[in-house]
């Protein structure tokens, strides 16, 4: 049942890759043909989150009769990995959106940007408890970690739903950076609170099962 577990955890990794790396790159193209910050931002935020789903997959692929020490070892190196990522996200957000409040810089109105904004919203937050689900089954804090972040894109994808919509309704550019304000505070607070299991985690009294 386990090895199953982790072979499913390993799929879902390689899904959030692979969905990651392709809204990375039409991000990064509808930012740059609209001029826009925030989905350029965007795109490299999904750049990140590939990160977190290669740490996921470097976590859970080898073949069965890993020693225990060393599965404790991965797993709190996968935590503490997972952690930082969070972290430099919200680093990120945070510049951007103080950036675009200092230098009062709006989104350019992109039509294709909501578009990737609302497949983002529809496919993030069931992958998001298809992981959560799974790291809950298999005790992996590592992939619930990952699976958070996966959350954390959902509502960046809100974010810059609302964003680039009030500006390219009625011209509301201000919406888009404040947001990214409360979501940098987020991120943070997850990423700190990630670090901290990593570095008070043993595995065995977490649950993690082989």
């Amino acid at each position: 049942m386990t090895t199953t577990l982790k072979q499913k955890a390993l799929l879902l990794s390689y899904l959030t890759v692979g969905y990651n790396l392709v809204e990375c790159l039409v991000s990064l193209l509808a930012g740059y043909l609209a001029g826009s910050i925030a989905l350029v931002g965007f795109g490299l935020d999904s750049l990140v989150e590939s990160l977190s789903g290669g740490v996921m997959i470097w976590r859970f692929r080898h073949g069965p009769g890993l020693e225990t020490a060393e599965e404790e070892r991965r797993e709190k190196k996968a935590i503490r990995l997972v952690g930082w990522t969070f972290l430099l996200l919200a680093a990120y957000v945070l510049y951007e959106s103080v950036e675009k409040l200092y230098f009062q810089e709006p989104p350019a109105p992109s039509l294709l940007g909501l578009i990737i904004a609302v497949v983002s919203l529809i496919v993030m937050p069931g992958l998001f408890l298809v992981k959560y689900r799974t790291g809950q089954s298999l005790g992996s804090l590592s992939l619930m970690a990952d699976a958070k972040q996966t959350l954390a894109c959902a509502w960046l994808s809100l974010a810059l739903f609302i964003g680039l919509g009030l500006n390219y309704l009625w011209g509301v550019w201000q919406a888009d950076p404040v947001i990214g304000l409360v979501i940098a505070a987020f991120l943070v607070r997850e990423g700190y609170e990630t670090l901290k299991e990593g570095r008070l985690c043993s595995c065995a009294s977490c649950g993690l099962r082989e």
